[in-house]
């Protein structure tokens, strides 16, 4: 049914890497030894995985370790605060026993604001009583869906706001089995009309296990739910899922099958960097994607040592463009995790989201941003201003848990060091905030 790529079959053979493996990455042996064993402290608190695709196509070995695809995958030291790291390293030295190394990085963790948003506390909905936690409803229109056999991903971008869901540890997982509660939940609130799959990574799934979390939804019948979207990275660290074989071919296959029965197919992919988009495999897959019938919306945080610098965004967003992708967002990093070490002050962020955006066509102006995923909601910067002698940063909220702020501009005092909303204050002499 699809047009066949032309790719090397040998480069299409998935080999992941991870903790207990990667020092046998052959480009590891230009690293000294202190970084290795960086990585290897870092990799215990962190979640560590990467894959062939990453190190052979898109990571430049002679520029490590600045090179971006290299920072944006691999553990670096500065991820952990000082003490953070020091703790592991002193245990892994003295040769500590598993258990008491274990106690520490669980120590760690609940220490990094595992759940940032309310995700655990408030996003996860009820159903007849019952708390759904493999999914989400923070917005009244859409409904995060977490199925249980898509909660990893081929390889780990290490910024993840989402790392909590790959430490191993059951009290921080969201996910859900089956597909039965998630059809029954739609039926109740006929409002969700967009049903957003998400992990981990859905597309490390095989297309018969996709195809068994999806056709639930599409037979049901509800009327209301127009959209699904899967969100993904499988573009940017795995394109040959798309491209070798039977399993690329049940994957098109099956979003053909969603787009036929009505629904409308958004594949929300995540990419960091302009690198990404330079393979040949990645433009053959965004090809046979959009032969589907899909779109691809492309969104990324903004990092500091990766994307920081407006260039970067707009050649990126150009280059999506030309693909037939449409740029969704730029967000801000969440406060959680490594922030200290990606973050940039939001008047920073602003600026860098300006500048870019001068840079592109209308056609790319379809990005919105820079975007805060708060408790709230999705707090949109437009713009840094002074009013009456007081300066201050313009805020919007683009989505809210109380629909009717949703387009309600409102004001901070200007913070040059703030990185994150709660650093913020209400200007005007304003007591608090309109979603306060």
């Amino acid at each position: 049914m699809f047009e066949p790529p032309i790719i090397q079959s040998d480069k299409s053979k998935y080999k992941a890497y991870g903790l207990r493996n990667f020092h046998k990455i052959p480009q590891l042996s230009k690293l000294s030894s202190k970084m290795k064993f960086e990585i290897d402290v870092v990799a215990r608190i962190f979640p560590f995985k990467t894959n062939n695709y990453v190190i052979n196509e898109l990571i430049r070995w002679e520029n490590v370790p600045d090179d971006p695809i290299f920072r944006l995958t691999f553990p670096q030291k500065e991820m952990l605060l000082p003490g953070h790291f020091q703790r592991i390293a002193n245990l892994l030295q003295l040769g500590a026993e598993k258990d008491e190394i274990d106690r520490e990085i669980n120590k760690i963790h609940a220490e990094l604001n595992p759940h940032p948003a309310g995700q655990m506390e408030d996003n996860v909905p009820l159903l007849d009583g019952e708390r759904l936690s493999g999914i989400q409803h923070k917005y009244r229109e859409t409904l995060l869906f977490f199925p249980s056999k898509g909660q990893t991903c081929h390889a780990y971008c290490s910024f993840c706001f989402r790392w909590p869901q790959f430490i191993g540890n059951d009290a921080y997982k969201i996910a859900l089995h089956e597909t039965s509660h998630v059809v029954k939940y739609l039926r109740k609130h006929p409002e969700i009309s967009d049903v957003l799959i998400t992990g981990g990574d859905p597309m490390i799934m095989k297309a018969q296990t996709l195809q068994h979390y999806i056709e639930p939804i599409l037979k049901a019948d509800l009327p209301g739910c127009r959209t699904i979207r899967i969100g993904t990275k499988s573009l940017s660290f795995w394109p040959y899922k798309y491209l070798i074989g039977s399993e690329a071919e049940e994957t098109l296959a099956l979003f053909k099958r969603i787009v036929d029965s009505g629904k409308h197919l958004a594949i929300m992919a995540h990419f960091s960097h302009p690198r990404e988009l330079s393979t040949k495999a990645v433009r053959l897959a965004i090809k046979r994607i959009r032969k589907t019938g899909a779109e691809i919306r492309t969104q990324s945080p903004i990092l500091r040592r990766i994307n920081d610098d407006p260039d970067v965004w707009s050649q990126m967003w150009k280059k999506q463009i030309s693909l037939g992708c449409i740029p969704y967002y730029m967000f801000v990093v969440r406060n959680t995790g490594a922030q200290h070490y990606y973050g940039l002050p939001l008047q920073q962020t602003y600026n860098i989201f300006k500048n870019a955006y001068q840079q592109v066509s209308g056609l790319a102006r379809t990005v919105r941003g820079p975007s805060m995923s708060t408790l709230p909601g999705k707090i949109q910067i437009i713009g840094i201003f002074e009013i009456h002698g007081e300066k201050v940063f313009g805020l919007n909220m683009l989505q809210s848990r109380n629909p009717e702020l949703v387009m309600k501009p409102f004001f901070a005092k200007y913070n040059p060091n703030a990185t994150w909303l709660d650093q913020l204050k209400p200007a005007f002499g304003e007591k608090k905030f309109p979603f306060e």
